[in-house]
């Protein structure tokens, strides 16, 4: 008989201003050049738009929206491979091909019937500036712009399209609470 394995506590630490700072967040808005991809622009000999996810950011969104969290996509870019991506993760709330980003997260708000004061978001440039300043957590990759770093509440260790997003997923998991008995169910 194999014998029991002792339950697998939790690598991860954030600063406690941090965690207080995410208290109370429940949705999550992204951007997606820079932040759920590399921000690289990829194009087909067809001219098809070809982008890279990272599957480490895809089970966090998951794990989010397995916590109770609403996650929302808002871009200024629209594509096939985007809609793809989203709809296999479940996101569902979305305001893509928008170059004016504050009325489209403004009406995603609505719909939940939610404001900033729950809303975690993370965007990499100057788009993304008018909802980091009004986010209850602002939150950008490694390579944003510095901008975009000076305002944010947290810079990720990694990048966008290579576990930002995921960082941003699990500070969220954590401070919810949700973290330790997420990692005990998949352990």
């Amino acid at each position: 008989m194999v014998a029991p394995l002792p339950p697998l506590l939790p690598a991860l630490q954030w600063a406690p201003e941090l965690l207080l700072q995410a208290q109370g967040v429940r949705a999550v808005l992204l951007d997606v050049d820079g932040v759920l991809t590399d921000g690289g622009l990829y194009f087909s000999g067809e001219g098809e738009v070809l982008k890279r996810f990272d599957s480490l950011d895809g089970h966090g969104i998951k794990l989010l929206q397995q916590a109770g969290l609403q996650v929302m996509v808002v871009s200024g870019r629209d594509s096939p491979a985007l809609r793809l991506r989203l709809a296999a993760l479940g996101v569902q709330r979305l305001r893509l091909g928008t170059e004016d980003k504050l009325p489209a997260a403004q009406g995603l708000l609505a719909e939940l019937g939610l404001g900033f004061e729950a809303l975690a978001v993370m965007g990499d440039d100057w788009p993304d500036l008018p909802l980091l300043r009004r986010a209850r957590l602002a939150c950008a990759p490694a390579q944003a712009h510095a901008e975009v770093r000076a305002v944010a509440h947290h810079v990720t260790r990694a990048a966008g399209g290579h576990g930002a997003v995921r960082e941003l997923c699990d500070l969220l998991l954590v401070a919810s609470g949700r973290y330790a008995q997420l990692l005990a169910r998949a352990s």
